[in-house]
């Protein structure tokens, strides 16, 4: 287990104001407020922008950002790899392309959703004890 978002690889760091929870290795996106909030789109195409932990004032990737917070996030370049969460329900092995949950976590592709893949799993994740929009875990990905 790590202690940091991302791992390798390249991104710009940026910042903007919570809209709602977010956990440090959610998946992302902007409002048309300019806000941030998780990925909210199941399967739909994603900016590859993940929430950072806030280790600025001493926070770590279990502190989730509250409403109205500045979120620390990375847009990622190719190939790096994040520490990202895998949704409720999934058994993925590594190389499972992944997908949006739309719920800031990631889930398996299924069949026709190519388009939408924005990560692959580079290790193999069980959360199959728990139901889909359950209770998320810590998975290595890279970004495609």
């Amino acid at each position: 287990m790590t202690n940091t978002i991302a791992l390798k690889g390249g991104c710009i760091v940026k910042e903007a104001e919570a809209a709602g929870t977010i956990t440090p290795g959610h998946l992302i996106e902007r409002t048309t407020a300019g806000l941030v909030q998780v990925q909210s789109v199941a399967a739909g195409v994603a900016q590859r922008a993940f929430a950072l932990e806030n280790d600025l004032i001493g926070r770590g990737i279990d502190d989730n950002y509250s409403i109205s917070e500045t979120v620390k996030f990375g847009v990622f370049e190719r190939g790096a790899e994040v520490y990202a969460l895998l949704d409720g329900g999934e058994n993925v092995a590594i190389g499972a392309q992944l997908v949006p949950a739309g719920d800031g976590s990631l889930i398996e592709a299924s069949s026709g959703e190519e388009a939408a893949v924005c990560a692959i799993a580079l290790e193999a994740v069980n959360n199959s004890g728990t139901s889909a929009g359950g209770a998320h875990m810590r998975i290595l990905v890279e970004v495609v």
